[in-house]
């Protein structure tokens, strides 16, 4: 596959009076823990280098999907647990015609998720293993009711960003209602499966859901660390691509996060203290914008978050000093002239390179409806 390089400057501004977060731990384990000084600007001055890797999914990809009939797929949000990464894919189609564009085919499953061992990042991901059924095909975590479009049921189930708890491992999704517009959708709801046996076998967890209405719907997670106690941080948009960032965490333990009532959100600041609510209705938002399908993780090379996400148009970064800011104006990445149709470039801390400078991503393309592989270097505006 050809080698595609863009390079792309912008200036951030610097900012003052901010709270920041350093590292706590490397890429693959460890949250990030709270650091008091507030005066850090911003340091990400632009990106340079965007390569297109490889093709990880679907006809003539670098991994023989058609061996679980997975001919069409699209997301590939990644969540390590020990030493596999799990990348979980959304609508999979397993029979397509070759001028198909989009979700569209024969054998079609709501989600299903790859694995691997693979930690060199730097020629593509190679996949191991499928959360298979009983024939070895790629099999559903949790299937959609498959009702039409519009019918006012639950057309599919699309999983959004995975997290771990020790050898646990959680998936966010979302139950689709309707698809509209291109980037817009509606959502009855979005809740959690869990595995407990190696993603083997998936099931609901009861009685924590969020509304398809609420700006819960969709989710980036990462590790953090505060006061001593482990967190996981959700960076949470409604459903569509046209909605805000806003916050929730909830302590790193199964109990809590099996437990709605234990979760809380980002109310504001008072002075430098983030401030939770256990009221959704409080939660405020972080981002302003048409932020679609987020990833978030803490950059080594910056010493910042970084947020990246698509808009219905083209991917972007932006950098954070704290979880809930203040954040940078975007900066393109991925250009939607270059790439009609992209969508979902998520991140993953373990797929870096130089010490963090270059960072690796997973990016959906409606045409020809797989995930790719891509990489982009970092540049900082003090170096």
């Amino acid at each position: 596959m050809p080698r595609v390089t863009i390079e792309t400057r912008r200036t951030v501004v610097a900012a003052s009076v901010v709270l920041v977060l350093c590292l706590a731990g490397c890429a693959g384990g460890g949250g990030v823990s709270v650091d008091p000084d507030q005066d850090k600007p911003f340091v990400l001055g632009g990106i340079s280098g965007l390569t297109e890797i490889a093709q990880l999914t679907g006809p003539d990809a670098m991994n023989d999907t058609a061996a679980v009939s997975v001919a069409g797929t699209d997301l590939g949000s990644m969540t390590n647990v020990g030493d596999k990464t799990f990348f979980f894919f959304g609508d999979t189609f397993g029979e397509r015609d070759p001028e198909s564009i989009g979700g569209q085919g024969g054998f079609w499953r709501s989600n299903v998720a790859a694995w691997t061992t693979d930690d060199d990042p730097a020629d593509g991901i190679g996949f191991e293993g499928w959360v298979e059924d009983d024939i070895g095909l790629a099999a559903p975590l949790i299937e959609g009711d498959h009702d039409a479009n519009g019918a006012g049921g639950e057309v599919t189930k699309i999983p959004t960003y995975g997290f771990a708890i020790g050898d646990t491992i959680y998936v966010s999704y979302m139950s689709v209602r309707f698809w509209g517009e291109p980037g817009a959708w509606d959502a009855n709801y979005a809740a959690l499966i869990v595995s407990r046996d190696d993603g083997q076998s998936w099931a609901p967890v009861e009685g924590v859901e969020w509304p398809g209405d609420s700006n819960f719907v969709q989710v980036a997670t990462a590790e953090v660390t505060d006061g001593g106690q482990d967190w996981i941080y959700f960076w949470s948009i409604p459903s569509g691509r046209f909605g805000g960032v806003q916050l929730m965490r909830i302590p790193a333990t199964e109990e809590a996060v099996e437990d709605q009532a234990a979760y809380s959100y980002f109310a504001g600041v008072d002075g430098e203290t983030p401030q939770w609510s256990e009221d959704l209705a409080d939660a405020e938002t972080i981002v302003e914008g048409t932020i679609g399908e987020l990833s978030v993780m803490w950059s080594t090379y910056l010493e910042r978050w970084i947020m990246t996400y698509s808009d219905a148009g083209s991917a972007y970064i932006r950098e954070g000093i704290t979880p809930w800011g203040p954040w940078g104006d975007p900066i393109e990445v991925v250009p939607g002239a270059d790439y009609p149709g992209l969508y979902s470039p998520y991140l993953n801390p373990r797929y870096v390179d130089d010490d963090g400078r270059r960072i690796y991503f997973t990016l959906s393309l409606w045409d020809p409806y797989n995930v790719f592989w891509f990489s982009v270097d970092l540049e900082r505006a003090d170096s």
